[in-house]
């Protein structure tokens, strides 16, 4: 028996923190007046990964669970392009997932 399927019984429900609106006190990255402030992106956030073999992921099942290599409480990733740009904390936005921002890189210079 795969590590996979073993934690298929472990699995629980987790609840999200609601997200609030964060105190301005703190500085943009980028300066206000930069150009880049237009520039569009696609960022992904990577809650984790698992590691199984193509005969493993083609045996698996509706509603089997895929144990991740992070602990609940560890940050996700904020990627731009592949590359971790920021860490956060997975909160509830209504409906919707949302990141609360831990983690961001220096500020970038003009």
């Amino acid at each position: 028996m795969n590590s996979a399927s073993q934690n298929q019984s472990a699995a629980q429900w987790i609840g999200l923190p609601e997200a609030t609106d964060p105190a301005p006190t703190a500085a943009p990255v980028v300066p206000v007046q930069s150009p880049l402030l237009d520039v569009k992106a696609r960022l992904q956030v990577c809650v984790g990964e698992v590691v199984m073999t193509v005969g493993e992921l083609t045996r698996a099942q509706a509603g089997q669970v895929l144990a991740l290599d992070r602990e609940v409480d560890a940050p996700v990733d904020l990627l731009l392009e592949g590359r971790v740009v920021a860490r956060g904390q997975l909160v509830a936005v209504g409906e919707h997932f949302g990141i609360r921002l831990t983690e961001l890189p220096l500020p970038l210079k003009p």
